[in-house]
């Protein structure tokens, strides 16, 4: 039904939201599959979809440290430049490693990520410059707004690298899909089948819908279908 991730994110998009999804992956063992509940995105119709860049970071004490031994030591913010630089079209900057206590995202690099054609951010920590990025309208999830700057608090240490968000594994790659509801990791290997088969579970839920305006019960209704 797709021959390409740009037909793949506007079937999801016209047909699909996160919790189909997840059911699916559910039933084909994959069990932890959502990010923690506190990401959330800053506005409520704001949806996600594309390819996860995964991101590494660490909390730092200060912007720039001569004694420092390592090659980041006197490098303000780390890598963080050179990661969002390589953001392609399509994908989704996905931000963790460290105590959240600063922003790890905000107006500039929304402006960047646009640029480049960026699917969004995902981000296990807080962002800021909020009204700049909802103005400019790229799907951003996070725990909130807090303007508490990185510069002197926090280093990139890697990218294009596994990470783990709440015991969920992210690879560079991974279909990263969010909502209000959550924001699901969907693993490459599984993702063929996975969203075939939450496709034919979301037509099946709207003959659910139909049935129950009728007048079936719940119980009839998952004999008779199947799902609920």
């Amino acid at each position: 039904m797709w021959t390409n991730d740009e037909q793949l994110f506007a079937l999801m998009r016209e047909r699909l939201f996160p919790a189909v999804v997840g059911d699916i992956l559910d039933t084909m063992g994959f069990l932890k599959q959502f990010l923690s509940p506190t990401i959330r995105p800053l506005k409520s119709d704001m949806v996600i979809i594309g390819r996860a860049m995964p991101v590494l970071e660490a909390n730092a004490f200060s912007a720039s440290d001569p004694q420092g031994k390592g090659p980041l030591s006197t490098q303000a913010f780390g890598l963080l430049f050179q990661a969002l630089d390589d953001l392609k079209a399509g994908e989704v900057y996905v931000a963790t490693g460290c105590a959240p206590q600063f922003a790890l995202w905000g107006g500039l690099m929304t402006t960047r990520a646009m640029h480049l054609k960026a699917a969004g951010a995902v981000l296990d920590g807080w962002s800021r410059d909020t009204p700049e990025v909802l103005q400019m309208g790229l799907p951003v999830f996070s725990y909130g707004g807090y303007a508490q700057d990185q510069g002197p608090r926090g280093k990139v240490v890697d990218w294009r690298v596994p990470v783990e968000i709440n015991g969920v594994r992210v690879k560079p790659g991974d279909l990263v899909f969010g909502d209000l509801d959550g924001v699901l990791v969907i693993p490459r290997e599984a993702e063929e089948e996975a969203i075939r088969r939450a496709l034919e579970k979301a037509s099946t839920e709207n003959q659910v819908k139909l049935a129950i305006q009728r007048g079936m019960s719940t119980v009839e209704a998952f004999r008779t279908f199947g799902v609920m």
